[in-house]
């Protein structure tokens, strides 16, 4: 039987063929890439260029909100900060941008940089108002789009929407995505069977997210920092041994990325398209997950969680994904055929030696399953929007955690990144509508919090008498 699962999910006919087709479409140039980059633009200069000015802010702000034991019954700035960062950083990090380079060279990497520098101003948006909307819950707060939306727009059934595309992206396709990924990686480095791969990860995910929002921001808390500064100690080590390649390596990336020399003039295309779609999956940016996150928060003013998840963009990008990009480049293995997680562990291994394939499976498996604990929350958050009933939260719970993961595990990786894709697209359009039309909330709280901060406030404070108008939709604040 299960051998039957495997060969239909491993096939690539029409299922696949329909779905690249719709993912064309919806990623061309005329649709959701461009509106995504006009986004991020509009933003950027909307907010006077947040993402750089008050970069020092969002430091201070991330090492002042780390947890100290104060908040017993809400979820700290900080642990709402791990939260998304363990969503973002997980299989694009690894097998995505590998992926990206593999598809679009060496000048893929460039553009998920520009996404990433861009589109820091558009999460900054999109999580302030999820603070600003958020409504009070059992166990902490809880928010997102879907919130904001009904809450802020007054539009119900687009509320709606967007909930059941999150729960279909978040909370069912990229928990396969995420699977499919750790089973990948511990064939080629154990040669362990899918199977057993995915039993295990769905039995640990099942345990953990059976324990409620407190047990997932506790273990995100932890395994967030620990895996994040490990995989930044690998990559300088593996910097460090080739450290000669350095300046033909960044110049490799500038030259491909605007088609400079006979091998890249034709792979601009290739470039813009898979380094920015690889980017986005990668740091959620306009994608409307993170603002799940960021509005389980206890701050004191809205603001501060933007900035800190502003910073989230860069740490994913700038800092993770960068890690695997110059280890793929430094290897030089990139045009070798190789593709997802399996070229990552090639290049390392080239570096380091057969250790290599076993370190970047053990890592994968750290920030794929903290992925799909995050994915998990976020689809959570959105069943909870769309009913109240307790028995609707555990069928999900089983399927996001159970079945879909074990799908994932015994699926083709063409099939699952497809899926995933297309419904990314549709969820990020969505998402984008929103927060242009609800954006002036965002400008506005910008502004009350620098004035703040010039008047010589230290910790600025927010007051629903900023909104008048919004004092009924704004009712989780004092």
């Amino acid at each position: 039987m299960i051998d039957q699962i495997t060969d239909f999910l491993s096939k690539e006919g029409w299922l696949n063929t329909h779905l690249e087709l719709v993912n064309d479409f919806l990623w061309g140039w005329h649709s959701l890439v461009f509106v995504l980059v006009l986004c991020g633009i509009y933003f950027t200069f909307r907010t006077k260029f947040v993402q750089f000015r008050m970069f020092p802010e969002m430091c201070r702000l991330l090492v002042e909100s780390s947890p100290r034991g104060k908040e017993k019954h809400h979820v700290s700035s900080f642990q709402a900060f791990a939260l998304s960062v363990a969503t973002r950083v997980g299989t694009g990090n690894l097998a995505g941008v590998a992926g990206a380079i593999a598809i679009g060279g060496p000048g893929a990497v460039f553009w998920m940089w520009l996404i990433a520098l861009i589109g820091s101003a558009t999460a900054f948006v999109e999580s302030t108002l999820a603070q600003l909307f958020k409504r009070r819950s059992r166990d902490s707060f809880i928010g997102g789009p879907a919130y904001y939306i009904l809450h802020g727009l007054h539009s119900r059934w687009m509320a709606a929407l967007f909930a059941l595309l999150l729960i279909l992206t978040f909370g069912l396709s990229y928990n396969s995505i995420q699977s499919n990924t750790i089973a990948g990686a511990m064939r080629t480095a154990f040669n362990l069977d899918p199977v057993v791969s995915g039993v295990v990860l769905s039995v640990m995910a099942m345990i953990i997210v059976f324990g409620g929002i407190r047990r997932i921001v506790k273990f995100s808390s932890v395994i967030v920092p620990v895996m994040a500064i490990g995989y930044l100690v690998l990559a300088i080590v593996v910097l460090s041994l080739s450290y000669e390649h350095i300046p033909d390596m960044i110049a490799l990336i500038f030259k491909s990325a605007f088609g400079i020399g006979p091998a890249a003039g034709g792979l601009v295309g290739a470039a813009m398209t898979s380094g920015i779609k690889r980017g986005l999956f990668s740091n959620e940016a306009g994608e409307g997950s993170a603002p799940h996150a960021a509005a389980t928060a206890l701050v004191s003013h809205p603001v501060k969680q933007g900035l800190i998840q502003a910073l989230g963009v860069f740490t994913d990008t700038l800092l993770v994904c960068s890690c695997t990009a110059f280890i793929v480049l430094i290897s030089g293995l990139y045009g070798s055929g190789a593709d997802g997680i399996a070229l990552t562990q090639k290049s390392l291994e080239s570096q380091i030696g057969s250790a290599g394939q076993i370190f970047v499976a053990v890592a994968i498996f750290f920030f794929a399953f903290s992925s799909i604990i995050g994915n998990y929350y976020y689809g959570e958050a959105n069943i909870m929007f769309l009913t109240r009933k307790r028995w609707m939260l555990q069928v999900f719970r089983f399927l996001s955690a159970g079945v879909m993961v074990m799908v994932g595990a015994l699926a083709s990786l063409d099939v699952v990144w497809s899926m995933g894709e297309v419904f990314m697209a549709i969820l990020t359009l969505c998402n984008l509508v929103a927060i242009v039309m609800l954006g002036k909330y965002a400008f506005k709280l910008l502004a009350d919090y620098r004035a703040q901060k010039k008047s010589g406030i230290k910790s600025p404070t927010f007051k629903k008498s900023l909104f008048p108008k919004l004092k009924d939709d704004i009712d989780a604040w004092e």
